[in-house]
């Protein structure tokens, strides 16, 4: 009984710290991982499995699994079309993972024809409209657009950087958040004192798209 305390202490640090460990101290290879971005010879990426603006919602269900939720999400003047994992889970690290489709005027009228129950969402201001087996069917054949990731568990400056490297461009924002941007890897990761970490995925070649909105470069907060 004696051992027992300690024990199982080391066994939760373990447990905290799994994801983070080096890939060659794993017991085993684990793949889709929000670090292990395969950037490919067209310079596009690959990313759990997906390859944004090339692969579709259907193929992600197929990397992903059929544990989704696939709705149209109405918030104020816009209407996209969203896949959602509540619990994506890569070894010991999961997270929420919400990837939203690349669609036409034409498909979104489509699909919001083919609506057969609406929810409202979180607070009210947004909700989702589910769809019939038609429009299920048209919306799995449209591209993967944006993924975001929210892992469970917190990052830092020092996990971004040994796990994703040195960020090409760090910007802090009015608002406390600090995006961390990697063009390369069309990857942006947004780190918050106060919120929850999300990481950004889009094809590179989309990546100006991440970058625009953010505001011009502001001083670390250390200095």
């Amino acid at each position: 009984m004696k051992l027992f305390v300690p024990t199982f202490l080391l066994i939760i640090l373990a447990l905290a710290i799994y994801p983070f460990i080096d890939d060659d101290d794993a017991p085993k290879k684990l793949t889709g991982l929000p670090w292990q971005i395969e950037v490919l010879p067209d310079g596009k990426t690959r990313v759990f499995g997906i390859v944004p603006g090339n692969s579709t919602l259907a193929q992600a269900a197929k990397a992903l699994g059929d544990d989704y939720e696939l709705a149209l999400v109405a918030k104020a003047n816009s209407l996209s079309l969203e896949m959602y994992y509540s619990h994506y889970r890569a070894g010991l690290l999961s997270g929420k993972l919400v990837i939203a489709a690349r669609t036409s005027d034409e498909a979104l009228e489509s699909l919001r024809q083919s609506a057969v129950k609406t929810e409202y969402m979180g607070d009210g201001k947004a909700k989702k409209l589910l769809l019939d087996e038609t429009g299920r069917q048209l919306a799995l054949q449209q591209l993967v657009d944006v993924m975001a990731f929210i892992p469970t568990v917190n990052l830092d400056d020092e996990i971004i950087r040994q796990r994703f490297g040195e960020p090409a461009e760090l910007l802090y924002q009015p608002d406390g958040v600090a995006h961390y941007l990697y063009p390369e890897k069309g990857l942006d990761i947004a780190l918050s004192d106060s919120e929850k970490e999300v990481l950004q995925y889009v094809a590179p070649a989309e990546f100006a798209r991440l970058r625009q909105p953010l505001a011009r470069r502001q001083p670390s907060p250390e200095n």
